[in-house]
């Protein structure tokens, strides 16, 4: 094979061969790539472009007047500009009370709220990402178990036709192990099916087009650390759950809203100035004015009160709303510490006794069986054993890590990072 077949094949190999994803890796691809999670990213970026609207200063007015201007001869002689008066008038509204600076006050803290918003989108969005990687490490695991039963089961049926060979075993029972098999490669195929649907989903989570066949995920799939005291998770929650600062930021800008109301209701002067030139004024000397305004809106019946009052009311809503967040913080810690803990409780025996006490099982009946001292029926019940403890535990720490998700969204931090 020539120097440049070997280079193409090499990168041939290399495009199929994708290396799998770690959960660090899915996550910042998920993160970068995720529609939903950008399109809430553009809302962040649009209340900061409010802010430079909300301390915008007003319009200043200019206004260009003409009168006097002669429509008819005068004296038969026709002069149309000789008595006209020109008044360019120029005029500023005033805004008192810091309404500019309670207005860019109140737009920041709404950009505040719209980032924690977009944490806690975050947050959530990656627990369903989660659950869809750990289900397809679960995937993996499932079928790695049925290929090594297969494996094991196939040494079996060698041992059997052996015996059988040797007149050692009836012909009803080898055919009876050898019809076994077809669960072996039924539980296969339908772990494949399983694995390539967890794939699929999480391919859809991540927005990536790579073919199934070539994607894949790694990850530790076991127990992880210590579950600490279930006071820490609390104070890390109220530390870090990103809806329940946001509930606490919504008090801070309904409290600047307030004092907005409040300031909304003081009158606002105009300034105005003008320039008059008169050619036709009776004062000779006098052609050319100058003059100065100042207009006082009296408020007299519309002095803003709806609006302070719903304020007012708006900061006890945000009160209530906070408060209930904060006891939906502790209610979500306690339920998933609890899922946490309970499925730690099941994994432990497990880990402790009932693994190796299958495996012990099955291969002891396993080598009485070979030696003839087992019968064909303690044989397969020993292996069918072993296959359901095993698969149980598999499924129990598919829930235990699912669990742990569920206490990162609960806390709105990663306190479990297994992967």
């Amino acid at each position: 094979m020539s120097g440049f077949a070997l280079s193409f094949a090499f990168v041939v190999i290399a495009a199929n061969a994708q290396q799998a994803l770690t959960w660090e890796q899915a996550k910042a691809k998920f993160e970068s790539a995720n529609p939903v999670l950008k399109a809430d990213a553009a809302n962040v970026e649009e209340m900061k472009a409010e802010e430079i609207t909300a301390f915008l200063r007003p319009n200043p007015q200019f206004t260009l007047a003409a009168d006097g201007t002669q429509i008819a001869p005068h004296n038969n002689t026709w002069t149309p500009t000789r008595g006209t008066t020109g008044q360019p008038n120029f005029s500023y509204l005033h805004e008192r009370e810091h309404k500019r600076e309670l207005r860019l006050q109140s737009a920041k803290e709404g950009t505040q709220i719209t980032q924690s918003q977009h944490v806690d989108l975050e947050i959530n969005l990656l627990f369903g990402l989660r659950s869809a990687f750990v289900q397809t490490l679960q995937a993996k695991a499932v079928l790695q178990l049925a290929k090594a039963d297969l494996e094991y089961y196939d040494k079996i049926i060698e041992i059997s036709r052996a015996r059988f060979n040797a007149g050692d075993l009836a012909k009803i029972d080898l055919a009876r192990i050898e019809l076994q098999r077809v669960q072996y490669e039924s539980e296969i195929e339908t772990a494949i099916v399983n694995l390539r649907t967890q794939k699929i989903a999480l391919l859809l989570l991540l927005d990536d087009r790579t073919p199934v066949d070539q994607f894949d995920v790694t990850g530790l799939f076991d127990l992880g650390p210590e579950l600490q005291p279930l006071g820490d998770y609390h104070q890390v929650a109220l530390d870090n759950r990103p809806d329940l600062r946001a509930a606490i930021q919504t008090i801070e800008q309904s409290q600047t809203n307030h004092k907005l109301a409040i300031s909304n209701g003081s009158t606002d002067p105009t300034f105005g100035a003008w320039y008059t030139y008169n050619s036709s004024t009776n004062n000779p000397n006098g052609p050319q004015t100058l003059g100065l305004s100042v207009s006082i809106p009296l408020r007299i019946f519309d002095k803003n009160q709806g609006e302070k009052k719903r304020t007012l009311i708006d900061i006890d809503r945000s009160q209530d709303a906070a408060e209930a967040a904060k006891a939906q913080v502790f209610s979500d810690v306690d339920d998933a510490y609890e899922l946490v803990r309970t499925n730690i409780a099941l994994i432990k025996p497990y880990k402790v006794q009932y693994l190796d006490q299958s495996l012990y099982v099955r291969d002891t009946v396993t080598f009485s069986y070979e030696h003839g001292g087992a019968s064909l029926m303690d044989f397969l019940n020993a292996q069918s054993d072993y296959r359901v403890v095993q698969l149980a535990y598999l499924q129990l720490i598919g829930a235990y890590m699912t669990a742990e998700g569920q206490m990162n969204l609960a806390v709105g931090h990663e306190v479990f990072n297994d992967n």
